[in-house]
């Protein structure tokens, strides 16, 4: 739904077209680079790092209801009861703590020893959407509209490739899509034998991830289609029932078909009773335009498309299920680059049981996601996602290219990968890594930042009281919520500089002594023998 959401914001198929460049050139060599360092270091994300580079630790870290429709109504009083202004925080709401705690108490079981039971789980939170999917592809395609609504994916509006946000919001959709710079690839792929074929995974996983956005998309657009057509036929009907009845006509004497040459026969001849009727203006590209991402894809919209078809409580419960499912997949990744990394910088005794551990980590992130709670907190997942969720996944995936490239050194780590996959890396692989995804990487930050600096960060609150409701009140942030949005941006950028600074400090005050124990060999060689690393351990 996240791929959906960024196609529709981004109007028309030209999403697809910076989505793919940045699939190429990040997300595939990323991709290939987490899992190379993850099978060769057989570490977590910040084991990994420390152990190409110290310096390098710290990348791993009433009105209302009358004016806006039921479904409108229902998700932001009744289910959200959101405020105006995400100033008023206002109080938490029982219901939704009693939803987030049977969440993360799931995900808990899911994930109580580690990759033991996630490996379980994960058979059926990614089988299961895709049956969903086909299901909903089938039911989708038969839909009067679904035609109109591919063709919206599928063709492209080239002007909005201009926007940097586009380009930003394409390539943090290939970090979600493939979980990127998390760390949960370094993780799970440290579990893998040591000569599993990395290169081919990375590949193979990218391109089936991508299909299967694209294969999401399909039957999404088509229920969209299906939607904005029986808006734009709802359009229609009411301006025909209000010109029959003021010119008193016989019914169906004015179709759908012949709306238009009736509408020009009108208003030729009887231009000032047309006027006075204030008809809408009906135009089917009009509403498949009605953009909107995020929560609003999945809950308003989608969900208003789903209600106007047959058996809609059955395709609900299969809709939300399904989204669940998604929801518990991200997390596993998520659980697993925490977990890995506590474990092995030894943060917690080994003889602490992971069933504790993983009820911890749980209940840590429970209570940081009660904010989300609040009825403002609807506004706080926007910022979170936008902040936290965007530019920091950019500037870690930046230094993980720079760390191995320019520090471990690219030959060194090609040899690495010669050694586990059989063959040298390839002319891609050396020019995207050395190049092109780091430059990439630094020019849509770059664009970002501007984008931030000439137009102050805004959102979208629903107001009851504004003046174009239930069209949305376009606000800017408080300066005090802006400082929570560079917090959350520069916090987890902040750990890599700072973990380079504490190495330098404790390297330029070591003893002699200290250092020299720091040129040893690893006593992982001792057990292994130098030539089983392909010389990672060499100095």
């Amino acid at each position: 739904m996240r791929f959906g959401g960024k196609v529709e914001m981004v109007e028309q198929g030209a999403f697809l077209i910076p989505y793919f460049i940045a699939l190429l050139f990040e997300g595939i060599p990323l991709l290939h680079l987490e899992l190379a360092l993850g099978q060769c270091l057989r570490k977590g994300s910040i084991g990994a790092w420390n152990t190409i580079s110290p310096y390098l630790g710290g990348v791993g870290y009433n009105k209302e209801c009358y004016e806006s429709t039921a479904v409108n109504y229902f998700w932001y009083r009744k289910t959200l009861n959101i405020t105006p202004d995400i100033t008023e925080s206002g109080t938490l709401q029982w219901w939704l703590i009693l939803c987030l705690a049977t969440c993360w108490a799931i995900v808990y079981l899911c994930t109580i020893r580690g990759i033991e039971t996630t490996g379980k789980a994960i058979y059926v939170t990614a089988i299961f959407p895709y049956l969903v999917l086909t299901i909903f592809l089938i039911q989708g395609l038969t839909l009067p509209g679904a035609t109109d609504g591919l063709a919206y994916l599928f063709t492209p509006k080239l002007n909005t490739l201009k926007n940097p946000r586009v380009w930003l919001d394409a390539a943090t959709q290939i970090f979600f899509s493939l979980s990127l710079a998390f760390g949960g690839l370094i993780a799970f792929s440290s579990y893998n034998p040591q000569k599993n074929d990395c290169e081919k995974d990375a590949v193979t996983v990218a391109i089936v991830n991508s299909v299967t956005s694209l294969y999401a998309s399909i039957p999404v657009f088509s229920v969209l289609g299906f939607k904005a057509t029986t808006a734009y036929w709802d359009c229609l009907d009411r301006n025909i029932i209000s010109i029959i009845n003021e010119f008193d006509l016989p019914e169906e004497s004015i179709m759908r078909q012949n709306y238009t040459s009736w509408i020009t026969f009108l208003n030729s001849s009887h231009p000032e009773k047309i006027a006075g009727l204030k008809l809408k203006s009906c135009d089917l590209q009009e509403f498949l335009d009605q953009s909107v991402s995020g929560t609003g894809l999945a809950f308003i919209v989608f969900t208003q498309a789903i209600i106007l078809m047959p058996g809609s409580q059955a395709w609900a419960i299969l809709f939300f299920i399904m989204l669940f499912s998604l929801g518990l997949s991200s997390m596993f990744g998520n659980i697993e680059g925490v977990f890995t990394p506590l474990l092995e910088l030894q943060i917690v005794s080994k003889s602490t049981p992971k069933e504790l551990l993983s009820g911890i980590i749980c209940l840590i992130s429970f209570l940081i996601a009660l904010c989300f709670t609040l009825r403002s907190g609807s506004y706080w997942i926007d910022i979170f996602d936008r902040y936290a969720g965007s530019v920091p996944l950019l500037v870690i995936a930046f230094f993980e290219v720079i760390g191995v490239v320019y520090v471990y050194k690219i030959k060194r780590f090609s040899k690495d990968v010669k050694w586990m996959t059989g063959r040298k890396l390839n002319l891609y692989w050396q020019i995207t890594w050395r190049f092109i995804s780091p430059l990439l990487l630094l020019t849509v930050f770059m664009a970002f930042v501007t984008l931030q600096m000439l137009k102050p960060p805004s959102y979208a609150a629903w107001n009851p009281k504004y003046e174009g409701f239930p069209m949305k009140e376009e606000k800017v942030y408080p300066p005090w919520v802006q400082a929570i949005c560079v917090l959350l941006a520069a916090l987890p950028c902040v750990c890599v500089p700072l973990v380079a600074l504490y190495h330098l400090i404790k390297q330029k005050f070591s003893t002699p002594f200290t250092q020299l124990l720091q040129q040893q060999p690893p006593v992982l060689q001792l057990e292994f023998g130098p030539d089983d690393f392909g010389g990672l351990f060499q100095p």
